[in-house]
């Protein structure tokens, strides 16, 4: 029980704890008249409920001597603007670089540090780059909050980036993907394979899809904001009815797992696969992972793919960038051309001109 909790507090603040499903605050002696005369403080029930209480009540130092410190005030006052899946991301990564730099001097950092830092963690080194641009960000703000003159390595580092995958789905692997038989008249191994066709047609992301509403159903198309950037640029995009459109949402609503719910996929409950704080998907991974165990099993495929690959099928069978571009809803044709458009590019031979 004692490691549990101690898991549990991991990465709070300095004497937050997490008790019954709610964050408190357990205040220094002689400061009880400023949390209401209480030795421990009830904060909220969500992070973003605690960290807005705790920012009411508590007088931020302005004189943050250490990383550690920074990093506390950067959770206090900017992790609440982000998205909770943001949060939740920012978070683990504060309490990774407390665990390193914690006690570090602000001037003390240089940019052989932070390279260090990633070469430590090769094992995990996508969530060691995210470390470092949430560390990068806190000395962002560190130089706006006048705690320190100069950003001690913006611009100065260069982290090798992951390869983009080069997986491309042939149309006949898909055709025995969606002839899988199912074991049920609903939901399962038909949503999944109700969920690919659509995702093949539309190149939608997932947290667009598992977010889809039959209310988005419009007389010219399924209308979406993709999530991800909706408080960026707003973007809509309408996918106009065809035939095979029609058909696929068709198909969905009718193996759907619950009638009655709002969502074209859902669990049995009617219920989003998507956590409404977390922004994860658990459930849905399970699903997906036990389909594409079966695939592997009951098919000639050698090799499994994931969501993404069925994304960049879509980008990649597109006539043009600027299709592909559109589909996956993206601002920028460079981010599509470079990591979903995975068809080899056909070019004609030049001529010789001189004979």
């Amino acid at each position: 029980m004692a490691r549990k909790r101690l898991k549990e507090n991991a990465g709070l603040p300095a004497r937050w704890v997490l008790v019954h499903g709610a964050y408190y605050y357990q205040v220094p002696a002689g400061l009880e008249s400023r949390w209401d005369g209480k030795r421990k403080f009830r904060l909220g029930k969500t992070l973003p409920e605690a960290y807005a209480e705790w920012a009411k009540r508590l007088e931020v130092v302005d004189s943050a001597k250490t990383i550690g410190a920074l990093l506390d005030r950067y959770a206090l006052e900017e992790l609440p603007k982000k998205s909770p899946r943001h949060q939740v991301e920012r978070r683990r990564a504060i309490r990774n670089l407390k665990a390193v730099f914690g006690e570090a001097p602000l001037d003390w950092i240089r940019p052989q540090n932070v390279y260090q830092y990633v070469e430590s963690r090769k094992g995990t080194r996508i969530a060691a780059h995210r470390a470092v641009d949430a560390l990068s960000h806190a000395f962002t703000k560190a130089v706006e909050w006048g705690l320190i003159d100069r950003h001690p390595f913006k611009g100065e580092i260069r982290l090798q980036g992951e390869e983009p995958r080069t997986r491309y789905v042939e149309d006949w692997e898909l055709i025995e993907v969606l002839a899988l038989p199912s074991k049920r008249k609903v939901g399962s191994v038909l949503m999944l394979q109700a969920y690919i066709r659509l995702k093949l047609l539309t190149g939608m992301a997932r947290s667009d899809l598992l977010r889809l509403e039959p209310a988005q159903f419009t007389d010219e198309g399924i209308q979406i904001t993709r999530h991800k950037t909706a408080g960026k640029t707003g973007k809509t995009t309408i996918y106009e009815w065809n035939d095979d459109l029609r058909q696929a949402v068709a198909t969905a609503l009718a193996v759907r797992s619950a009638k009655e719910s709002d969502l074209l996929f859902c669990n049995r409950r009617g219920e989003s696969y998507i956590h409404a704080v977390k922004e994860t998907s658990s459930g849905w991974d399970s699903m997906w992972q036990r389909f594409m165990g079966r695939v592997m099993d009951e098919t000639t495929l050698t090799e499994s793919f994931t969501e993404h690959d069925l994304r960049a099928k879509c980008a990649s069978d597109a006539e043009t960038l600027e299709h592909a571009r559109a589909l996956l809803s993206h601002v920028d044709s460079r981010v599509t051309d470079r990591i979903y458009r995975r068809k080899p590019e056909r070019v004609q031979p030049s001529k010789i001109r001189f004979e």
